[in-house]
Order: C-alpha cells, then structure tokens, then sequence
C-alpha cells in the first residue's frame, strides 16, 4: 500500500540517484563502489542483480517487511547501476510504468504475444 500523499511518480529520489551514478562513473574504483561495479563492466552488474533478486525472493519468503524492504533497495540500486551503464536513467522506466497504468496486465500480455 501507498501511504496517503505520497506519488512515486513525482519524487525525485531515482533521478538524484542517477545524478549520482553519473558522478560516480569517472570515480576512482578503489574508493567507490559504483565506479568499481561499473569498471567490472555489464557481467560484474548482472551477477551483482542476480545475488540481490536472489535476496529479494528469500526476503519475499520470511516473515519480516523490514528486510524485504532493504533487499528490494538493494536490487533497485543495482538495477540503476545497470541503466547506468547503458547510459540510461530511471526516466525511460518511469515512463514505461505511468505507460501501463490502468491498463490491465492481461491486455498487456496479450498485446505482446500478438507481435
């Protein structure tokens, strides 16, 4: 549920994010972590996605929303990381997302499946 006055399509903490990574990407890899995940190149941030989505379904399995909470964090951050390295922002996603809204996950599988 989302709490009563907030809009995740209005604040900004994705884009201060990225305004970040991009910060970080001429960083010196042995003093940020970023720079080193984006110097480890797209196989060092895809393993890095895998082990957190593997954290998030644990979390998703345990009874503790606190730690769902982090571990979704984890993936979403790394998942910028990713866009990062492709040049790209949460924006396009963003916009993906306000694209879908209300129109029906079974229409949109549908339209998929006839292209």
């Amino acid at each position: 549920m989302i709490p009563s006055g907030t809009d995740a399509f209005t604040d900004d903490t994705l884009q201060q994010l990225a305004r970040l990574l991009a910060e970080r990407r001429g960083a010196d890899p042995a003093t940020s972590y970023v720079a080193g995940l984006l110097a480890g190149g797209e196989d060092a941030i895809l393993k890095k996605i895998a082990e957190e989505t593997a954290e998030v379904l644990l979390a998703g399995k345990a009874a503790d929303p606190a730690a769902l909470v982090h571990e979704v964090a984890d993936l979403w951050f790394h998942t910028l990381v990713l866009l990062a390295a492709r040049e790209l922002g949460p924006q396009p996603v963003l916009d993906e997302l306000r694209r879908r809204l209300g129109r029906s996950g079974l229409d949109e599988k549908a339209a998929r499946l006839r292209k």
